[in-house]
């Protein structure tokens, strides 16, 4: 897979992986339902989705060379541009007009 392959998958998954903790009544995605399942368990699961986006950002930096060491400013900036793409999950989830129960 080259770097360019590479960057549009991790942004792929991201996209997606940021968006499932809105579209699921699952604890964690994989436990019972909940309904309505509390805001604190959907941002665990946004963080441990974006831990996961971030291990397979760097198994694939892995994978074609070196992993370049990164400072704490990288690791805010991913976070700012996970939380950016949940967005439409949040909308979808809290802000539309005439939400039925899920």
């Amino acid at each position: 897979m080259n770097q360019t392959a590479a960057v549009w998958l991790v942004l792929l998954v991201a996209l997606v992986s940021a968006n499932l903790p809105y579209f699921s009544s699952r604890i964690l995605l994989l436990g019972p339902r909940r309904q309505p399942k509390a805001v604190g368990w959907r941002l665990l699961e946004l963080l441990l989705m974006a831990c996961l986006t971030l291990g397979l950002g760097f198994a694939l930096e892995a994978r074609m060379g070196q992993r370049q060491p990164q400072g704490w400013e990288f690791y805010a900036a991913g976070l700012c541009l996970f939380i950016t793409l949940g967005f439409p999950g949040f909308v979808w989830r809290y802000l539309r007009r005439g939400r039925h129960q899920d």
